[in-house]
This record gives structure tokens, C-alpha cells and sequence, in this order.
């Protein structure tokens, strides 16, 4: 890779995937377009890092709201695009979502056409573009007339047509599964996700322990270095080149027994008893819940999905790279440590209102 064009930086998974990208590819040159909010944060964390350019732009506006002088940098470096900006919040507004998601990602589109050495343009969409499917869910199925559980679905399918549809543009389409922490140091950014289930059960320490239904829906996570890794893998195979792929868990667990190892590695019991999800529901729909809870409604419907993500697809392409998905019982450990030591971060803490 000779140069790396980068949005969505500083989160979380693009911080990650440049510090890897740095360690193996020491002569490439990186810009990270950075939201202008967000770029004291990006200026002290990309600080005395090498080969690194940082670009206040904005990828909701025509060009990323870069200049002229900047725009012909980059079409003189860049080799690859890793297009990871969006709007993840499951509450999101329909119009937000739609600026950052669908607006942003036809601006990104644009721009990675007009790069004349583009080797290869890594989009990141989410294996939940399935929206209110069950059942088997494809690598290459896309449009199958499915609806949608939130705007943050729906706006990052209407994204992925987007990508899909380029011509004359060599992409790979990454479809995470739900990310958590690093398989080894549980580090994450965010308790959120699937980190409700610790704050549910934090709340719960001192009384009997009870299940969320008797629900056998798998419930997919997968950590975020695998996601780093496979997609490093996949950016360089040419076995990748216009493909979808999810980066799934091929060995889900089913959510009571993901939620019984999390219980035991957190408070070293093992729940006893069953609650309706409709009651949980009910009461996470009163806002007093929510916040004592610290959990939003709209993350149980990924606990209780019942779809089935096929990823023989990544699983061949990764295996000829020696990238595999960690079991989850081998890494919850980690993750339950680092929730516990880091809880009351306020910076991880998300905003339930």
C-alpha cells in the first residue's frame, strides 16, 4: 500500500486499523479526513505518529469540503480507500443518518473515482443491512425487499447499494458482525452494544440473576482485532476484489448461553430464573429505566435476532491469510476485565437518555 486514504478516524476501529497498518507498511503514506470536531482529539492521538496527514473535511459536502491543494495531494499518494465514517447510534435520527450514512458515502464514492492510482476501496457496511430477515443470510444477497429494525440499518443498506453499484472501481464490501473489545486486552472505546448486558447485570449483582427469555436466537460478536486483521487480509487479496463478505462469528453462540458466560465471568453466578423480554421491553421504554440501567431499548432486538450469517466466503478467503474469528469463550474473560476495571470511565460511558 503506498498510500492509505482513511475516514471515520478517531474512532475506534480506524485508530486500530491505522496503528496495524502502520506496523506493516512503514513507507505508506496516511490521510485520515477528520470531522473539524473532532480534530484536537485526532491531532493529539496521531501526534509524533510517521507518514501520517491529518485533513479537517466533512464528508457529508461535495469533495469532503477539502481544497483544491488537497484534493491533488491525495490524488497523487493514495492507493487505497478505507471508508469507515458513519453514524453507528441505533437511535439515530432518520435525517442524520441519512446525511452521514447515504450523503456521505456517495461524497466518499465520488471521490475514490477520482483517485487515479486506486488499487482498492474498502467499504464498511454491517452484516445487519439484513434488517428484519431470518433465517440464512448470504454474503451476496443484499436486496431481498427486507425491512428494518432502525434508521442505522436501513441508511447503511441504502450505503452498501451505493458501493455495490460503482463501475469501474475494484471495492470490498465488509460486513461486521457486532463489534466488541480486543480478543486478548478487552480494550474497547464504548460500553455499548453488547456491554448492556454487563450494566443490566451490574444492576442486578445482588438479587437472583434472571435470564431475558428462553430466546435460542444466535447473538453475533466478534472482536475488534479479528475485524482489523481480516480486513487488512482482505484489502490485499485479490480473491476480494468486488466481494461482500461478513466478518461474523462462523460458531455463534446462542444469546442465553452468551449471556450466562458473561454473568458468571462478571459476578460469578449463573442466572436461575427467566423474565419476558416483552417485560423488559416495556420498562425500557420508560426513560427513568433506561437510565438506571444505562441500557437503550433498541439493543434487545440484536439479542433476540434470529438470523444466520453465512461467512464461508471470508472464512476461505482468511484462511489463505491465517486470519480466523477467536471463539467467544476464549476471550470473554478479557472483555469482562476490562469492563470491570474501566466501568465508571466516563468517556466509555454512552448517553442514554
Amino acid at each position: 500500500m503506498k498510500g492509505c486514504l482513511l475516514t471515520g478516524y478517531p474512532g475506534f476501529l480506524a485508530s486500530k486499523l491505522l496503528k496495524e497498518m502502520q506496523q506493516r507498511n512503514e513507507d505508506t503514506q496516511f490521510a485520515l479526513i477528520v470531522h473539524p470536531s473532532q480534530l484536537d482529539k485526532a491531532e493529539r492521538l496521531a501526534a509524533n505518529k510517521q507518514n501520517v496527514r491529518l485533513f479537517a473535511g466533512d464528508i457529508t459536502k461535495d469533495g469532503l469540503d477539502l481544497d483544491a491543494e488537497q484534493t491533488e495531494w491525495l490524488k497523487e499518494h493514495m492507493t487505497h480507500v478505507f471508508h469507515l465514517a458513519a453514524v453507528y447510534d441505533l437511535a439515530v435520527p432518520k435525517k442524520i443518518a441519512e446525511d452521514v450514512n447515504i450523503t456521505g458515502t456517495r461524497n466518499v464514492n465520488t471521490f475514490a473515482q477520482s483517485l487515479p492510482l486506486l488499487e482498492r476501496y474498502i467499504y464498511f457496511s454491517t452484516a445487519y443491512v439484513s434488517g428484519k430477515r431470518v433465517g440464512v443470510i448470504k454474503e451476496d444477497e443484499l436486496d431481498q425487499g427486507q425491512t428494518f429494525k432502525n434508521h442505522y440499518e436501513s441508511t447503511k443498506f441504502e450505503a452498501e447499494k451505493l458501493v455495490a453499484e460503482l463501475k469501474n472501481v475494484p471495492y470490498t464490501i465488509i460486513r461486521p458482525g457486532v463489534v466488541v473489545g480486543h480478543s486478548v486486552t478487552g480494550e474497547t472505546v464504548k460500553f455499548d452494544g453488547p456491554y448492556f448486558i454487563m450494566r443490566f447485570l451490574d444492576r442486578l449483582r445482588y438479587i437472583p440473576i434472571p435470564y431475558l427469555g428462553k430466546s435460542e436466537a444466535l447473538f453475533n460478536v466478534v472482536p475488534a482485532d479479528y475485524i482489523v486483521d481480516a480486513t487488512l487480509c482482505l484489502a490485499q487479496s485479490e480473491d476480494a476484489v468486488n466481494r461482500t463478505f461478513h466478518l461474523t462469528d462462523p460458531s455463534p453462540y446462542e444469546s442465553r448461553e452468551l449471556y450466562r458466560m458473561v454473568c458468571n465471568e462478571l459476578l460469578g453466578k449463573t442466572p436461575s430464573w427467566t423474565i419476558s423480554p416483552a417485560l423488559v421491553e416495556f420498562a425500557l421504554s420508560i426513560s427513568i429505566f433506561r437510565r438506571f440501567f444505562k441500557v437503550e431499548k433498541e439493543a434487545l432486538e440484536y439479542f433476540r435476532c434470529t438470523s444466520q450469517y453465512d461467512a464461508s466466503g471470508a472464512k476461505d478467503v482468511l484462511a489463505k491469510g491465517g486470519v480466523q474469528c477467536p471463539d467467544f469463550k476464549n476471550y470473554v474473560s478479557s472483555m469482562v476485565k476490562y469492563y470491570k476495571v474501566h466501568r465508571r470511565d466516563p468517556d466509555k460511558l454512552i448517553q442514554v437518555k
